[in-house]
């Protein structure tokens, strides 16, 4: 809803005759009248209200995202490229680059060096012809059936912060709402007492980026819709338990005096953002007793323990994390983002990509089949990614054994599963460096258009106004991919 009219329809017969008063006092009746009941001559178009949404039958009610925080390469996981194997150490043609902008990393380089990759790849049995996947991620083509692959995506940005920024929220700059607070502002809560949108990390191996917290913020929409990160150790939710000495109905009556200041101010200033922070508070409170029981794995057989792989029992893991986000899903919170962190690999790239492989591949394997065998594959949509993809060329140094790759912007390799994807496919396709796409390229814009209209939503219709715009998260592009869609 836009602020203007949420401050409107909050006014009271009382309040309107004191703020009329004061104005008609001060010789602006009229204005104060009309600015009152929202009636310009020429009104503005109001943003669409959450209420309003879904648009249509949703095919997803949630998503879990993994990001690959780094920007795994592509050229080692999924995009097969066996033609370079006879092209080793050669330049990269001008045909190719076309002039295409580099990274300050290898900008001053005099050559750029062809590096095929070192992993083998095999063909796995999907709903097409098959799917070619790196050795490093056998777990995950054993549900090469479930999963959609997408060869052709592209982004504007060429590093790590504006990458990920726009990922996020669909513009390079910081500022706007990402994916899981526009879901939030659009769908709502589906449990009371957990949030709507939920964000949990872990730390990789190597060269990491920051993390910053606006990567789940919720920019210019209301306060409640940003994501609540979920800490590894004792204390999921800083300041979530009681300090020694308080009992529970103490905090229930602080709550309460503090609710009736709140509201008391509110009253006098109808700032929403005071209605935020009474909702969070409350939100906090229920949370004091469903976080604790969300975090302790002891009524998950040993079955799924070992599916998730041996890291399942240590708080922060990747394995951990899937299992929490199945939890999650499973308990109805809307938006589950993971990041993994430490796919940055501009230099020994086959010996980091090793452990991070090892780290992600069967907890997210394991997650779609866990997922599936509890029938919420199907209405919960799995999305991996990273911010962009990574050069065929080596960046500094190349060996046949070890190479780095710099940031690549025109194409990289994500895949979904669930949530009405259509599975066992590959969509669009790159060149025979991995360069350029030459077939059914799809940005980010797209690629949020989609996954909202699987979640119900026109991603033009779901808007909010700010600074006298209406924004959405797709800025002012994006289409539905439909040959994504079951």
């Amino acid at each position: 809803m836009d602020p203007l009219e949420h401050y409107l329809l909050n006014i009271t017969r009382r309040r309107f005759f004191e703020v009329a008063g004061r104005t008609v006092g001060a010789g602006l009746g009229l204005a104060a009248v009309h600015s009152l009941f929202g009636a310009p001559t020429n009104p503005p178009r109001v943003a669409s209200a959450p209420t309003l949404v879904p648009h249509f039958a949703p095919k997803a009610r949630r998503v879990i995202s993994l990001h690959m925080e780094g920007a795994p390469s592509q050229l080692d996981l999924w995009d097969y490229k066996p033609v370079l194997r006879g092209r080793f150490d050669q330049d990269l043609p001008d045909s190719i680059r076309q002039g295409q902008r580099l990274t300050t990393m290898t900008s001053g380089q005099t050559r750029f060096p062809v590096a095929p990759s070192v992993f083998r790849f095999s063909r796995y049995e999907n709903n097409e012809q098959g799917v070619w996947i790196s050795e490093l991620m056998p777990h995950t083509g054993s549900i090469a059936r479930e999963l959609t692959f997408i060869h052709s995506m592209k982004t504007e940005a060429i590093n790590h912060e504006p990458g990920i920024t726009f990922f996020q929220t669909g513009h390079q700059q910081p500022g706007r709402p990402c994916f899981g607070s526009w879901l939030s502002y659009g769908l709502g809560s589906a449990n009371a007492n957990l949030p709507t949108f939920v964000v949990l990390i872990t730390q990789g191996f190597g060269n990491m980026q920051a993390l910053s917290a606006r990567f789940w913020g919720s920019g210019f929409l209301p306060s409640e819709h940003q994501g609540c990160k979920l800490r590894a150790g004792r204390d999921a939710v800083l300041f979530l338990r009681n300090p020694d000495g308080v009992s529970p109905e103490d905090r229930r009556r602080m709550l309460d005096l503090v609710a009736a200041v709140n509201a008391e101010e509110f009253a006098r200033s109808l700032d929403t953002q005071t209605q935020s922070r009474l909702a969070q508070a409350e939100m906090a409170y229920r949370m004091q007793s469903s976080v604790p029981e969300l975090t302790d794995f002891s009524d998950e057989d040993e079955e799924t323990l070992a599916m998730y792989g041996p890291e399942v029992k240590t708080p922060g893991s990747f394995a951990a994390n899937c299992l929490l986000a199945r939890r999650l899903a499973e308990r109805g919170v809307r938006f589950i983002q993971l990041f993994m962190r430490g796919w940055d690999q501009h230099n020994n790239l086959p010996a980091e990509m090793r452990l991070q492989c090892k780290a992600v591949d069967q907890p997210q394997a394991a997650l779609v089949k866990d997922l599936k065998r509890r029938g919420l594959l199907d209405d919960t949509l799995v999305l991996w990614s990273g911010e962009f993809g990574r050069t065929v060329y080596s960046q500094g140094a190349l060996s046949e054994t070890n190479y780095g790759r710099d940031h690549h912007p025109r194409c990289f390799t994500i895949w979904g599963a669930g949530g009405g994807l259509k599975p066992g496919i590959t969509y669009g396709r790159t060149d025979d460096y991995s360069y350029n796409i030459v077939e059914n390229p799809v940005d980010v814009h797209d690629l949020h258009a989609t996954l909202l209209h699987l979640l119900g939503i026109d991603h033009e219709k779901l808007t909010y106004r700010h600074e006298g715009r209406d924004y959405r998260l797709t800025d002012v592009s994006g289409r539905v991919v439909k040959p994504l869609l079951a």
